[in-house]
């Protein structure tokens, strides 16, 4: 996989790691344009790494070669495994905004409104359970296999991806299940092979 992190000059390098993290691959980003708008995700990122004194960062918008398929579905089907064991986790809501307040905490009434509405959804456990109807239990760290194939399914009923096929791999880590991307299929037979995969997998379906 490969991890980001920042320099002294605000640029970043990429650095790809074996899965025994030894460095095989640095190379610098040559993007020079700083004003793009995603940008501002990885500067967030950097920040808030910096922060945690944590040395590298991961972000998959830039950290993967989507023009390889064979690394994009290894990496999707892996991101589930790199999120559980990362030491910290970061979400950067571009549609949410304190309204620039940096000398003070900010009050609910400064983000909630916005955060309510926002397509990337981070908050207390009770905010983000009503959002997204994910059981508080299984936001609290219970093992997912306990709430049933059905109730797992529905937690991707508000879920929305740029691409179709997205619906399903977005389970993959939610079943511990591992399968080809096939991006073109539609998310009809997406969901179908991934429901295939979790009856061979569990054995049966539970409610």
């Amino acid at each position: 996989m490969r991890l980001l992190q920042r320099n002294h000059d605000s640029r970043f390098t990429l650095t790809e790691f074996t899965d025994h993290d030894k460095v095989t691959l640095a190379n610098l980003e040559k993007d020079t344009e700083m004003t793009k708008a995603g940008y501002i995700k990885l500067q967030f990122c950097a920040d808030q790494a910096s922060k945690d004194n944590l040395r590298y960062f991961w972000v998959d918008t830039c950290c993967i070669n989507k023009t390889s398929s064979a690394e994009l579905t290894k990496a999707i089907n892996s991101m589930s495994k790199w999120y559980r064991k990362a030491t910290q986790c970061y979400a950067y809501l571009s549609d949410v905004s304190t309204g620039g307040i940096s000398s003070r905490k900010p009050v609910r009434q400064d983000w909630y409104s916005a955060f309510q509405q926002s397509s990337n959804k981070y908050s207390l456990l009770q905010e983000l359970h009503s959002i997204t109807k994910i059981s508080i239990r299984a936001l609290q760290g219970s093992p997912l296999g306990q709430f049933g194939v059905n109730r797992q399914m529905s937690w991707m009923g508000q879920r929305k991806t740029k691409r179709k096929e997205d619906i399903a791999y977005s389970l993959l880590g939610i079943f511990d299940i591992h399968m080809p991307l096939i991006y073109g299929e539609g998310r009809k037979k997406a969901l179908a092979r991934l429901q295939e995969k979790i009856k061979v997998s569990s054995g049966e379906e539970r409610d």
